[in-house]
């Protein structure tokens, strides 16, 4: 008989868990949200009672999700604890990139175990999110006597996941972060070079994204540093001082970004093989001379 499961938090990640869940057997005892509205639009998909209190949610469940924002978590499991509502063996989880299972640690003081299980995705909406949860990779922290049931929730959620440290989880979060936020910024970098040219920002967007996809396939395909083109993975220095020389003449407030960018950027077509050792010191010499130039400048 599989465990009973409680929600906190009716947002788009409690949502979408609730109705996957839902439909891999799983009984969902109830849910409780500070927005009505959510609370209902989740019993009305998948037909659980709605609760007016985060204990009464704790009372009726043997896992707890608390799905709420990251700056109300520790809330909840504060609320909750004042109310003795926690009981020896339950499960308290959450599912923040951010924060660890140390959040949760109130819970233990009853019995309680905690964990963490993150999905590295992006959910943009409630229905997108019950679409792409299957199939996505969780990051597991916290503790390990409820290891196993993370790795079988993981599994109904159709998921492949890795166990961390939750000592290390601000760093795996930063890497999500460099991967999903920061890749939002290269492109944004990108399109301001094309502009610069005098290209119409909406036409730059739309000329890079065919590239852009080809790259985010080309990765999933051959990986990195393989999946690495471009002047720097050929070893063509001649180029990439082309691009600085008219980035000097035209968009001069973007070298600083290129130059360190192509820095690390050599570091990779070293580790792909592409080029050699004196390449690599080449690349690396003359961004740190155009880096020291802009520094001094400035």
């Amino acid at each position: 008989m599989r465990e009973k499961i409680g929600i906190i938090g009716a947002g788009v990640v409690g949502t979408a868990v609730g109705v996957v869940l839902k439909n891999k057997g799983y009984e969902i005892t109830g849910v409780q949200d500070i927005k009505s509205e959510s609370t209902q639009q989740l019993v009305e998909r998948i037909g659980c009672t709605a609760y007016p209190s985060p204990q009464d949610v704790s009372h009726s469940a043997d896992i707890i999700f608390v799905t709420t924002s990251d700056t109300a978590i520790a809330s909840v499991v504060g609320q909750i604890a004042d109310k003795r509502a926690f009981r020896p063996g339950q499960i308290i989880l959450h599912m923040s990139g951010a924060q660890s299972s140390q959040i949760l640690d109130q819970a233990k003081e009853f019995g309680a175990l905690v964990l963490s299980v993150h999905p590295l995705q992006a959910f943009a909406s409630i229905d997108r999110a019950i679409e792409i949860l299957p199939g996505s990779v969780f990051s597991i922290e916290g503790d390990e006597e409820a290891y196993a049931l993370g790795g079988r929730i993981v599994e109904a959620l159709e998921g492949e996941y890795f166990f961390i440290d939750r000592r290390a989880k601000p760093l795996y979060h930063a890497g999500a972060c460099v991967v999903s936020n920061y890749l939002v910024t290269i492109i944004d970098f990108g399109i301001k070079l094309l502009e610069a040219t005098g290209i119409p920002r909406n036409m730059a967007a739309k000329a890079l994204l065919p590239l852009i996809s080809g790259t985010v396939k080309n990765i999933e395909n051959i990986g990195i540093p393989k999946a690495l083109t471009g002047p720097i993975a050929r070893g063509d220095l001649a180029t990439v001082a082309d691009h600085l020389h008219c980035m000097e003449e035209m968009a001069p407030e973007l070298m600083k970004l290129y130059s360190w960018l192509g820095f690390y950027t050599a570091s990779i077509a070293r580790g792909k093989g592409s080029i050699d050792e004196k390449s690599l010191e080449e690349f690396q010499k003359l961004f740190l001379r155009e880096l020291a130039r802009i520094e001094s400048a400035s």
